[in-house]
């Protein structure tokens, strides 16, 4: 066999064959953990508190360890998602404009990670139920989702969604958007209960 033939047949396949091989390697996407979410079930929160709601069975109501002198005060804990609805009570007392001013700012101390703040009013004379609700986008946001709720003359609450791991709002998006279902229903459940006169 002629060197020239056997270096043809040999060589050249072998020279296509390394170009032809040679891949490059592609990372696969970041994925996350699949989330499995109950479906959504109610039952009642009525005490001696001076408000009512429904709030989900999958969660519990807790006093709030950070202000355990503020007796209405509570946590609403989602302990399967690491996440906490904070909720505080104040009576009013000439003082609803300080209140919806500290609320405002505790929202707007958000911007800095925030992509959106879309705000919804809520007006519900029937109930003597007037506020607002936070809806705050963005993927290092601390509380994606706050509201207030007012009678406008005696009494003040406020809420605010929390999660205790860092905040990554791409994989937490399901969750959030679970919880925000059940933040809702408790604002359509939500009454307020008439003061006990003595």
């Amino acid at each position: 066999m002629n060197k020239k033939i056997f270096w043809t047949l040999v060589l050249v396949p072998l020279i296509l064959l390394s170009f032809s091989c040679s891949s490059h390697y592609t990372p696969k996407p970041l994925g996350y953990f699949r989330i499995d979410l109950p479906q959504h079930q109610y039952r009642r929160f009525d005490s001696t508190f001076p408000y009512r709601f429904e709030y989900p069975t999958y969660a519990r109501i807790t006093d709030d360890p950070n202000s355990p002198n503020q007796k209405y005060w509570i946590d609403i804990r989602y302990p399967q998602y690491k996440a906490s609805l904070h909720i505080s009570y104040k009576v009013i007392n000439h003082n609803l404009r300080k209140y919806l001013e500290d609320s405002r700012k505790l929202v707007v101390k958000h911007i800095a990670k925030a992509s959106a703040i879309n705000d919804s009013l809520i007006v519900d004379p029937g109930r003597k139920l007037y506020g607002m609700t936070y809806d705050i986008e963005g993927n290092g946001v601390a509380s994606s989702y706050q509201f207030i709720l007012t009678d406008s003359s005696r009494n003040f609450l406020r809420g605010s969604l929390y999660f205790y791991v860092v905040p990554n709002n791409d994989s937490l998006e399901p969750v959030i958007q679970f919880i925000k279902d059940d933040i809702r229903h408790l604002i359509k459940t939500f009454h307020w209960k008439k003061p006990v006169i003595k």
